[in-house]
């Protein structure tokens, strides 16, 4: 579940303000970041960019839809692999700390998009809903397939859970919450855990 994307078929000139734009964005703050600097740094003109994108805002949207558009991938190729109910489980769980660790040491970017679009009622915040929506419908899905007890509340608790290590792997650093993460997303699952899992908790409690 490491696999990133840009949409297929954009521009050149779209898809460098674009990959500008989320890495500023994800690095320093949406609001703290002008489109005269995105601009400068992609390398295109005002006129370029405007042509791409109405307003800055639209641009942010297009960011979290490339985000959005990698963990649907990363779930895709998970279950591309054929895996076994149960076993897909594990797949994504590790998928998720991959991600985090690969990609996203600052935090989630659609929880830090939030805490600057207060309007829950702006394109922004709508898109930061629709994806937590999917998140959280997929993993619902997935354990469902694996005959989780309460699918629905434990991928409420995984969607919980993974926030809260977002969070904490930014302020503390990922490899030190990681082993906590995989460790409690196997339990929100309701299922069996697996025997790495159910040795390092073994190991804690004693």
């Amino acid at each position: 579940m490491a696999a990133r994307t840009t949409p297929a078929g954009t521009s050149v000139a779209r898809e460098r303000l674009l990959a500008t734009a989320s890495a500023l964005f994800y690095r320093e703050g949406i609001h703290s970041v002008g489109v005269d600097r995105i601009v400068g740094e992609a390398g295109v003109t005002r006129a370029t960019f405007y042509r791409h994108f109405p307003s800055k805002e639209d641009l942010v949207e297009a960011y979290l839809g490339v985000e959005d558009a990698n963990i649907r991938a990363a779930f895709d190729a998970a279950e591309a692999t054929g895996a076994p109910p149960r076993e897909l489980v594990g797949l994504v769980i590790d998928g998720l700390a991959e991600d985090v660790a690969r990609h996203h040491t600052r935090g989630c970017p659609f929880i830090n998009a939030a805490a600057e679009y207060p309007d829950a009622d702006s394109g922004v915040r709508r898109a930061v809903a629709a994806h937590r929506e999917w998140f959280r419908s997929e993993l619902e899905h997935v354990l469902d397939a694996a005959d989780a007890p309460d699918p629905r509340l434990a991928a409420a608790e995984l969607v919980l859970v993974r926030d809260a290590a977002m969070v904490g792997g930014y302020l503390d650093g990922w490899e030190r919450v990681r082993p906590a993460f995989v460790a409690s997303a196997h339990r929100a699952t309701g299922l069996p855990l697996p025997l790495a899992s159910a040795d390092a908790v073994s190991s804690r409690d004693g």
